[in-house]
Formats: structure tokens, C-alpha cells, sequence
């Protein structure tokens, strides 16, 4: 079948006119649809844009690092943000490529089709007047042509009735209009002819070259704007499918940050992030009321009454309703503010740290050892002073603290080294081609960066050394724990021993806050001050932890979080601490390196002896 416009609707030119203006119509439509759907995108992409940003946070916090959900709700705020980068991608792609083109080309088609329309409409009037020109001439040659018939039957008539001169000569004019009237016919018979000569032509060349020729070039036109949507969405598809990929891609992401949460190690971090290393609290004591308190001069002071209050208040830890110290006092107390009366008790709210002082003197030296330890971070949080040892602090913060201290310093010293290199070679280069600048130039910024390795290395190792003892003593209070299990589990409770034994050996390490907490007493503070020096000798540097057997390696793991260990798939270690139970063994790696590893990525191997003392220290 023919899909030619000029030969099958050469008579549908209104029609054509019609369809072409709604073809149009609709090309602006589709660029209006592609424009408010950019918009939507842009507003869209604002939105998620604003969303990540209202969710994301203000400032990076370290808890928020250390989770692993934290860490994936980052992930996919970050990943949020990426999709409205693509989405406002699409929204550029779409005006630039698609709307600016369409609007465009809009205008030019419009143009277009009113140039052809006009040559069509100019071809149509020219048929139309040359039919007019031919119904005009036609018109005339028939009246012409029914006038000299008139005519003649006049004259015929007058010819049958002349009798008389008068109406001879009637005849004569008569004969003479006949002749007129005929001659005139047949010049409106030649018009007509020429005219419908000129007619037939015009028709022909009408509807075989010209409506042909306008209406081809009609459908080429629309065929080109279909052509022309065709391509525009197309491109629209094209577009979005070029986001796709990384919309996928963040998808994915997504997807592995969901999947690598894990709530065991979540868990285990809150152990790491609060555990202080402290040990629980021992068992109450017994107050004997019935037996005669044998008590020394030099307990029988003021220290005794406090001690007395301490009993009638019944609260043996006033901080158990919070895990946290108490703040810091004002750097003014006022005068009244100390109990100086024996008959004035301390506030329910406070432990007296008199009470600290006499457990220290009336204890061993190994618990007094305990206590002066304790009673040194009460007046720490008390005073609200922050040493550089970190000893304010638990120990296993307090080991923490100082790891992550030392680990700083190393990047810092591994930046100054790099500098001073980077100086020194420059300095070099400068020797050996002195027109590219002067060496002494750089002697005192080699001196600066000199001074600052000497500084760091001696922070450093003054860190070490802080660390090493916070390593000591918390394998020590490891060691006095186990070894208080065993004790414990070997004993016989009898109802007379057991009480006489508690009143005997009483530990102020066992009445120690869990958390860590002390109270204040500006009285104790200055009697504590004036004894402690005797105790000093008590807090010596212990010998690092020997070994208890070797690991290896199950599984890779990253030690990013602070005392924690590197390592790789396969590799052997050697075992200082077994799990305690919390998912952490304690191992070290050529007798420098030292950390946390998670129990469950290596497969222990214990001497034969310190598998016999752990076995029997858990034996109940």
C-alpha cells in the first residue's frame, strides 16, 4: 500500500493541516513532561541530599566509629547522598539533553509547517480562481450563446412578416442584432474553451506536481518530529539507565554495610569502651556488736568516730545508683562545708576517705597496696586534676588511654622523620647544584623539626613506660583475682570461722565502688598526704607477663580500635592472657607488640604447666 500523502490524500489538506497542528501540540507536551519530571528529580535529589545531611552527624564522634551499626547508618547516608548526585545528574541530563533540544526544535518545526501550509494554501487558491476564471467564461458563453438564439428568432420572424417598407427595414436591423449576438457567442465560446484549456492544465499540475511535492514535504516534516520524540525518549531511558550502574552500585554498598553489622563484637566493644578492671566488691562484713572492740591508741581518734557514723548510715556504696565519679568540687569550699564534730555524721551521699585511711593502716601490705591505689584515684576525681600517667583512670582505660596516646605519637613521629628526610635530601640537591637554592637556608627548620623528634621520642617513651606499668598492674590484679577464685572455692565456711576470719582480714580492696567512684573529705586528704610517702615503695614497675602458650591464627583480623592486635591469617603467637570470658585473649608478637585479639579468630595452645594452673584455678 502507497504511503505517499500527495497521491493518497491529495483532497485531505484540512485534515492534514489539523493532524500536523496536534503533532506539534503533543511535541510540546512531551518536553513539558520531561521538564517537570527534571524538576522532580532536582527536588528529589534535594531532599535525600537534606535528609543525609539532617541525619548525618554534626561532628564525628567516636562512638559513632567504634559500632558497627553506627558505622553502617553512616554508609548509607553517605551512599544517600551519592543517589542525589546521580539524580541530580539525571535532572541535568534531562533539560540539556532532552528539554533545550525539544523547545528548539519545536520552534523550527513550527516554522516549517507554516511555509508548507502557506505553499499549500497558495496552490489551492490558484486552482480556485482558475475554476472561477472557467465557471465565469462558461457563463458568459452561455448567455451569450442564448442571446444570439434570441436573436435570430426575432429576425426570422420579422423576415416572414415583411410587407411594408417600414417593416422591411426592421428586418434589415434585426438580421443585424442576429449576427451580432452571434458573432458575440462565438468569441465567449473561444473564452471558454481557452479557459477551460487553462483549467484543465492548472488542475493537472495541481494535483500531480504540486499538492504532491508540498504534502511530501508535510510528511517528511512529521516523520522527522516522530523521529524526533523517538530519539527524545530514547535519550530520556539512556539517561537513567547511566545512573543506574551507580545507583546499583550504592545499593550494594548499602547491602554490605547491613551485612556487616555484627552485635556480638558490638557488644564486646561496649565491654572494651567501660570496663574498668576494678575487682566486684567483697562480701559485706560482719559487724560483731557482742565482743569488746579492741582498738589501738592510735585508732581510737577521730577516725573511729567517722567510722561510726559510716555504720549507722547502712550504705556501703553511696554511688551504686550511678556508674559514673562524682563531679568535681568548686576550687573554693567553703569553710563549712567539712564535718569537723564527731557528732555530726557524713551525708548519706559520700564515702569518707578517713575510712580508706584506716582500712590502709590496719590492712597487709598487699591490700594496702590495693587501697593507696584506691584512695590516689579518689583524691584525683576529687580534686579534678588530670595526670599525664592517666593513673585517674581505671586500669583498663587507663591502658587504653595510653595506647592510643602512644599510637598518635607514632604517626606524628613518622611524619616529623619523613619531614626531616625530605629536608635533608633537599638540603642535598641544593650542595650538589647550588643555583637551585641555598642549603642553609634549611638548617633552621632542620633544627626546629630535630628538636620536635627529641621532644616526641621522649613523650614517647616516658608513654611506654606509663604503659608498661598499667599492663603490670592490671596482670597483677588479673593474677590476685584468679588466685582470690581459688581461695574462695577451697574454703570451708563455717558460721563462727567465716565471720571472725572477715573481722580479721578486712580488705578495703573488697569495699571498693565497682565503678570506681570516691568521695570526699578534706580532714583525710591532709592525714593522707602525710602518710603516703611510706607506701610508695609499694607501686615499683612489675616484669611484663611471661607467656602461657602460643595461637594461631584462624582468620585475619584489623585491630582498629585501641588495644587491640593485627594479624594475619596463619600467623603464630604467643599467649600472656587467656579469655577471661569477655571474647579477648591478651597475646604479643616478637616480645614488642602486644594486644587484644578476639578468642574466637585463633586456636590456643597452652603449656602443659599453665594448663594445669588454669584448669585447677577454675575448678569450683
Amino acid at each position: 500500500m502507497s504511503c505517499n500523502w500527495g497521491t493518497e490524500l491529495w483532497d485531505q489538506f484540512d485534515n492534514l493541516e489539523k493532524h500536523t497542528s496536534w503533532g506539534i501540540d503533543f511535541l510540546e507536551r512531551y518536553s513539558k513532561f520531561v521538564k517537570e519530571r527534571a524538576d522532580i528529580e532536582l527536588s528529589y535529589a534535594k531532599q535525600i541530599r537534606s535528609l543525609s545531611k539532617k541525619y548525618h552527624p554534626k561532628r564525628s564522634r567516636e562512638d559513632e566509629s567504634r559500632y558497627t551499626w553506627c558505622l553502617a547508618f553512616s554508609a548509607t547516608l553517605r551512599q544517600l547522598s551519592e543517589l542525589a548526585i546521580q539524580r541530580e545528574e539525571l535532572a541535568e541530563n534531562l533539560n540539556t539533553q532532552i528539554v533545550c533540544e525539544l523547545t528548539r526544535y519545536t520552534q523550527e518545526v513550527k516554522a516549517e509547517r507554516k511555509t508548507h501550509f502557506q505553499d499549500g494554501r497558495r496552490t489551492q487558491q490558484h486552482i480556485e480562481s482558475s475554476w472561477k476564471q472557467l465557471e465565469s467564461s462558461k457563463r458568459r458563453y452561455e448567455r451569450d450563446c442564448k442571446e444570439a438564439e434570441r436573436a435570430q428568432q426575432v429576425s426570422d420572424r420579422i423576415d416572414l412578416d415583411n410587407k411594408t417598407d417600414g417593416e422591411k427595414r426592421c428586418s434589415l436591423k434585426a438580421r443585424q442584432t442576429a449576427q451580432q449576438k452571434k458573432q458575440a457567442a462565438e468569441e465567449s465560446r473561444k473564452d471558454y474553451v481557452t479557459s477551460l484549456n487553462q483549467f484543465n492544465q492548472d488542475q493537472h499540475q495541481h494535483y500531480h506536481t504540486l499538492v504532491p511535492v508540498i504534502y511530501q514535504r508535510i510528511q517528511d516534516m512529521e516523520e522527522r518530529r516522530i523521529e524526533r520524540i523517538c530519539d527524545a525518549m530514547r535519550s530520556s531511558a539512556e539517561a537513567e539507565r547511566k545512573v543506574l550502574p551507580v545507583a546499583s552500585r550504592c545499593l550494594d554498598v548499602m547491602m554490605d554495610a547491613a551485612e556487616g553489622i555484627q552485635p556480638r563484637m558490638d557488644t564486646r566493644q561496649v565491654v572494651e569502651v567501660y570496663k574498668s578492671g576494678f575487682d566486684p566488691p567483697g562480701d559485706v562484713e560482719f559487724d560483731d556488736y557482742s565482743s569488746t572492740m579492741r582498738r589501738s591508741i592510735s585508732e581510737s581518734s577521730y577516725l573511729d568516730n567517722r567510722m561510726e557514723g559510716r555504720r549507722h548510715s547502712r550504705k556501703l556504696w553511696p554511688f551504686i545508683r550511678k556508674n559514673k565519679p562524682p563531679p568535681p568540687p568548686p576550687t573554693s569550699p567553703s569553710p563549712g562545708g567539712v564535718a569537723n564534730s564527731p557528732q555530726s555524721p557524713p551525708p548519706a551521699s559520700r564515702e569518707p576517705i578517713t575510712q580508706r585511711l584506716n582500712d590502709l593502716m590496719s590492712s597487709g601490705s598487699r591490700t594496702r597496696k590495693q587501697c593507696l591505689r584506691s584512695l590516689k584515684r579518689g583524691l584525683s576525681l576529687k580534686l579534678g586534676s588530670g595526670p599525664a600517667d592517666c593513673s585517674h583512670l581505671p586500669p583498663e582505660q587507663r591502658r587504653k588511654k595510653l595506647q592510643t596516646r602512644i599510637n598518635n605519637m607514632n604517626e606524628e613521629i613518622q611524619r616529623e622523620r619523613e619531614q626531616r628526610d625530605a629536608l635533608l635530601k633537599m638540603r642535598e640537591v641544593y650542595e650538589q647544584n647550588p643555583q637551585m637554592g641555598d642549603a642553609g637556608s634549611l638548617e633552621p627548620r632542620l633544627e626546629e623539626v630535630k628538636q620536635s623528634l627529641q621532644r616526641l621520642e621522649e613523650e614517647l617513651r616516658r608513654n611506654q613506660a606509663w604503659l608498661l606499668e598499667a599492663e603490670s598492674k592490671a596482670c597483677d590484679l588479673s593474677s590476685r583475682r584468679q588466685s582470690g577464685s581459688c581461695g574462695l572455692n577451697s574454703q570451708v565456711d563455717t558460721p563462727g570461722s567465716s565471720s571472725l576470719k572477715q573481722l580479721e582480714d578486712r580488705s578495703p580492696a573488697s569495699r571498693e565502688s565497682p565503678d570506681g567512684s570516691y568521695t570526699e573529705d578534706h580532714s583525710a586528704e591532709l592525714q593522707f598526704k602525710s602518710r603516703s610517702s611510706e607506701f610508695d615503695d609499694d607501686f615499683e614497675d612489675e616484669e611484663p607477663l611471661p607467656s602461657i602458650g602460643t595461637c594461631k591464627s584462624l582468620y585475619p583480623f584489623q585491630g582498629q580500635n585501641e588495644g587491640t592486635l593485627s594479624m594475619v591469617e596463619g600467623e603464630l603467637l604467643s599467649v600472656v592472657e587467656e579469655d577471661k570470658g569477655d571474647g579477648w585473649t591478651r597475646v604479643r608478637r616478637n616480645l614488642e607488640e602486644e594486644g587484644y585479639v578476639p578468642t574466637s579468630y585463633i586456636k590456643v595452645f597452652l603449656d602443659s604447666s599453665a594448663k594445669g594452673f588454669v584448669q585447677s584455678s577454675r575448678l569450683v
